[in-house]
């Protein structure tokens, strides 16, 4: 029996719905592992129509793309084999399924058994689930087959390895959340001990829509231990040799693995890439944000200039009667510290042209009225919308977690754009991530990151006149979003009741204006969006049990 497995880790970043883009990227990454030596290379989940592809698997037109870009890779792959994701009907069932190719043909394929349908995943909606363990030899060794879910939960694994799999290779497609890179190999592990061989899984990369895939593929030992490790949040090619032992047991190389992030690169890592991607995929030039002096803005200026270059950015200053002179220097020293297009137009004609019109029937005379406020943010609103239709660019909308639960935003206002890069970003967050940008040279002006939050639309008006201290409000947010405690229960945490029923009646009442926010990058336990489901009528008050 041969001594000799190496299988190359293709983590890269493919797009919903490009079938022959993404076919064209296999091969493109199957030539970078033939040179490498490779004898076989592993690909994510639903390689062929990336992931998710959700109601666009109804329509025939992109099975039929799948099945010709099956047989191209087919032609193209030479003796190497490929192992890539995609669907397969059969009858009235659609699978999610893993084929091997090699040799001018599909040598086996694969259906996933486990079926994810919770938070943002909804697999049961298009697929019926596998049964039957798939192992294929390559090289003389003995390869089991798993895609994703199939390796969070004990069964398929142990169930390969009694089919007689000497290594698993998973195909995933795993979303990013804070500390999950750590937990999936934790999981995994679990999953090592059952089957009592070595483990490799590739994950996808890149943006899509609200998801980010993180990549951080890996390859676990007999042990458990991480031999090697990819990088997160970018594209990479990697082989992994196995061999033979004196015990006949195959065992991966030792290799030196990735390390792994910090919350804060991480988490902004993460923000960057589903900047890039988003814009990129969607076919816009660049981005356009409003630059208010504030941190939100300040961090989102930042992660657009790393996501797509400066010279691709357009930043707004849209200073009103209440616009301080800190503001005016922040927005306009950081501009030009980070090399942007900007570019400061006063709101006021547009205000006075407003409150004029509706004079015969409202009188804005108090600037503290919320209606006057908010008028002032759809002024802001429109022009940016106006700069993004002329420029081609994105607009990015700068607000974060804290505030959108909450509704401390205007609908159509400063939530007007086309993607929110902060949105699962709570406030406390935002400071860490801006405070770790700067730890090299300080692109955001220690003012705009020491100021009291404000937005500005009222004379002296500041966040806490309005809101609780953010590193009290997140805590309340945290406990009531991501892990669904009541009242009482937050209470117990040490929050005072009134503050805790206030936070919650919020979030609540804002389920509305969430429901018409563009989308961002989900990186908690719980994003607002499709990874939470809340009905904008409801009677449910959580603060009675």
């Amino acid at each position: 029996m041969a001594g000799t497995l190496k299988i190359a880790l293709a983590q890269v970043d493919l797009t919903v719905g490009a079938v022959p883009r993404n076919a064209a990227a296999v091969l493109e990454a199957a030539r970078a592992a033939r040179e490498q030596g490779a004898d076989l290379v592993v690909f994510p989940e639903l390689t062929l129509t990336g992931y998710p592809p959700e109601d666009l698997l109804h329509h025939g037109g992109l099975l039929r793309q799948v099945d010709e870009a099956l047989a191209s890779l087919a032609a193209g792959a030479g003796e190497m084999a490929l192992l890539v994701g995609h669907p397969q009907r059969d009858g009235a069932a659609l699978y999610n399924c893993a084929s091997l190719i090699r040799g001018g043909r599909i040598v086996a394929t694969y259906r996933k058994q486990l079926l994810p349908n919770y938070r943002v995943f909804d697999e049961k909606r298009y697929f019926s689930a596998g049964a039957d363990a798939c192992v294929v030899e390559v090289a003389g060794c003995r390869v089991g087959i798993t895609i994703c879910e199939d390796l969070w939960w004990p069964g398929p694994a142990a169930q390969a390895a009694a089919a007689g799999a000497e290594v698993l290779v998973n195909l995933s497609a795993s979303p990013f959340e804070v500390g999950k890179p750590a937990r999936r190999e934790q999981e995994f592990a679990a999953r090592v001990a059952e089957a009592r061989c070595p483990l490799l899984t590739v994950n996808l990369v890149g943006g899509q829509d609200e998801l980010l895939f993180d990549g951080s593929s890996f390859v676990l030992a007999a042990d458990g231990e991480a031999v090697a490790r990819l990088p997160e949040c970018v594209e990479a090619v990697t082989v992994v040799a196995f061999a033979r032992g004196a015990d006949g047991r195959l065992a991966a190389a030792a290799g030196t693995p990735a390390p792994r992030l910090a919350a804060e690169p991480s988490i902004y890592g993460a923000l960057t890439l589903g900047v890039r991607d988003y814009a990129r995929k969607n076919g816009f030039k660049g981005a356009v944000l409003g630059l208010s002096g504030g941190i939100d803005s300040a961090l989102t200026l930042a992660i657009a200039v790393d996501a797509l270059g400066a010279e691709s950015v357009t930043a707004l200053m849209l200073p009103s009667r209440h616009t301080s002179q800190l503001s005016l220097d922040g927005a306009a020293a950081q501009a030009q510290a980070m090399g942007v297009e900007y570019h400061s137009v006063t709101i006021e004609p547009a205000f006075a042209a407003f409150v004029a019109a509706l004079a015969p029937v409202y009188a804005f005379d108090d600037p503290h009225d919320a209606a006057v406020q908010n008028i002032q943010a759809r002024c802001r609103g429109v022009i940016l919308m106006a700069a993004s239709n002329r420029s081609g660019r994105l607009l990015l909308t700068t607000g974060n977690k804290s505030e959108l639960a909450v509704g401390y935003a205007t609908l159509y206002g400063d939530m007007a754009g086309g993607f929110a890069p902060l949105s699962d970003v709570y406030k406390v967050q935002v400071c860490a991530l801006a405070a770790w940008r700067n730890r090299d040279g300080a692109p955001i002006p220690r003012a705009v990151l020491e100021r009291p939050p404000t937005a500005e639309l009222a004379p002296g008006q500041r966040d806490q006149d309005t809101l609780p201290p953010y590193a009290q409000l997140d805590a309340i947010l945290e406990a009531f979003v991501e892990d669904d405690l009541t009242v009482a229960e937050i209470v117990a945490r040490g929050h005072p009741r009134e503050v805790v029923k206030r936070v919650v009646t919020l979030v609540q009442q804002n389920e509305f204006k969430r429901r018409q926010a563009p989308p961002g990058v989900l990186i908690s336990r719980r994003a607002f969006g499709r990874d939470r489901r809340y009905p904008i009528t409801s009677g449910y008050d959580p603060s009675v049990s």
